[in-house]
């Protein structure tokens, strides 16, 4: 964060300083993890669930902290405010608008945008100082805490921006107002809170709503949604895609026994071939969307031709690739699903497995409504479809996924994750390739003990 005085800090919140001078400064980052503030940084000390932040406040300042943000005085340096997400909300504010070298890049889509905003981080950092931290930081929390990691060097901030309602992304683009607005697809993630994926794209659209004239929306043509939303904007729209309509465009994509794609990438009559790191059919147009945002940004094209090779997982748990010292081959996607992620994790294992068996761990998918049981239903319809050779569903609120899948022979299903391990512990082989993916309901487990080995090789 800038430095700022908590005078400074109180006027901008709408707080009060308590127990010091106003001129106190604030020269470090902003953290709500007492453990992660250094010296110098302000504690937001929220009161949790389990824990209140409240009660660790001395702690922090006694090792270094400048002051703490607080709802009720503690007795230590700080600035009392009323609702801390809010005044988090206003400090983020004013850092972007006193940052005038910055470059605000957002993005949304109802998949693929954390390992995108990773690849976009990785390429604008070559051309200057990027905040793009790990993880899925886009909501009203996340998303002003990431904006506040910016200081005065920082060119470029890559902000996810998440949504499960009306006016989400427009509340968090009012926080941080993007020069450059990314919108990767519209599916059925969060189609319970939406209703339609109609309405998941009208929400997705607030981002492009957003953008200045002097802006681009960056918009993939392969999604009608989503190209659709070119009529929302007052800003430049650039199209992304294999469609012929596609400024940034991929071609004679192929893929290895690997499941990674290589592709020629086209832009202003300039051709050059790109063979990813990352495994996935679906990351040529999440690596699309990157390059156009880094060739806006003013990077050269060849320059984006060779970091397109070299872009990796960042975030945990996001199709990491990696094989076991027995040589099973496993894919780690365990952070989180819905319909459209699935699809692409599942298209990918096929493809890696070729000549190989494959087998799909497979968790619940959240937030479907009254989608859920033909949701989860027709992944498993879709993992008959690709030929994947064993499925093993996680909870009984994906069963559903069993009875799509009637036409794979061998399928289980675990009650916990604890039986699903016993299940592939009982008949693993050394040529199998595994998926692993669920909704955060602790499928990573099964991730966890299929990393087991100390050693493996990263693919």
């Amino acid at each position: 964060m800038i430095p700022m005085t908590l005078a400074e800090i109180a006027a901008v919140t709408g707080g009060e300083v308590v127990n010091a001078a106003g001129d106190v400064t604030v020269t470090g980052g902003v953290e709500y993890d007492s453990r992660k503030v250094g010296p110098g940084g302000l504690f937001v000390a929220f009161a949790g669930e389990k824990a209140d932040g409240h009660d660790f406040a001395a702690g922090v300042v006694a090792a270094g902290a400048a002051g703490v943000l607080a709802t009720r005085d503690v007795g230590v340096p700080s600035v009392l405010v009323s609702d801390q997400l809010a005044a988090l909300a206003a400090l983020a504010r004013h850092v972007t608008k006193n940052l005038d070298k910055l470059t605000v890049v957002g993005l949304t889509g109802s998949s693929g945008k954390t390992t995108t905003k990773d690849y976009i981080g990785q390429l604008l950092s070559r051309l200057g100082p990027t905040v793009a931290p790990a993880g899925s930081l886009n909501n009203e929390l996340g998303f002003p805490y990431t904006v506040l990691q910016a200081s005065a060097e920082t060119r470029f901030l890559v902000l996810e921006m998440g949504a499960r309602g009306i006016g989400h992304i427009r509340y968090l683009t009012e926080i941080a107002r993007p020069k450059i607005g990314v919108v990767l697809n519209v599916g059925a993630a969060h189609i319970g809170e939406f209703g339609s994926v109609e309405g998941t794209a009208q929400a997705k659209g607030e981002l492009v709503e957003s953008l200045p004239a002097d802006g681009v929306a960056i918009l993939n043509a392969d999604d009608p949604l989503v190209a659709g939303m070119a009529s929302r904007t007052v800003a430049p729209v650039v199209l992304t895609g294999e469609a012929s309509s596609a400024a940034v465009s991929a071609s004679d994509v192929v893929l290895d026994d690997a499941g990674r794609a290589s592709y020629v990438l086209r832009s202003a009559e300039k051709s050059g071939h790109v063979r990813l790191a990352v495994a996935g059919r679906h990351q040529v147009a999440n690596t699309l969307a990157a390059a156009a945002v880094a060739l806006h940004a003013g990077m050269d094209f060849d320059a984006v031709v060779a970091a397109l090779g070299s872009v990796g997982v960042v975030s945990g748990r996001r199709m990491d690739v990696f094989d076991r010292q027995d040589g099973v081959r496993v894919v780690d996607d365990s952070y989180n699903a819905n319909p459209s992620s699935m699809s692409a994790a599942l298209r990918a294992l096929a493809s890696m497995g070729s000549g190989r068996r494959t087998t799909a761990v497979l968790g619940y998918m959240a937030e479907l409504g009254e989608y859920e049981i033909s949701g989860h239903s027709e992944v498993g319809e879709l993992a008959a479809s690709l030929g994947i050779d064993r499925l093993i569903v996680v909870g009984a609120n994906a069963r559903p996924i069993l009875d799509g899948a009637a036409a794979v022979a061998d399928r289980f299903f675990a009650a916990d994750q604890a039986e699903a391990i016993a299940i592939l512990e009982k008949d693993l082989r050394a040529d199998d390739v595994v998926l692993v993916k669920g909704s955060r309901y602790r499928t990573w487990d099964v991730a966890d003990w299929l990393r087991r080995s100390e050693e493996v090789q990263p693919k």
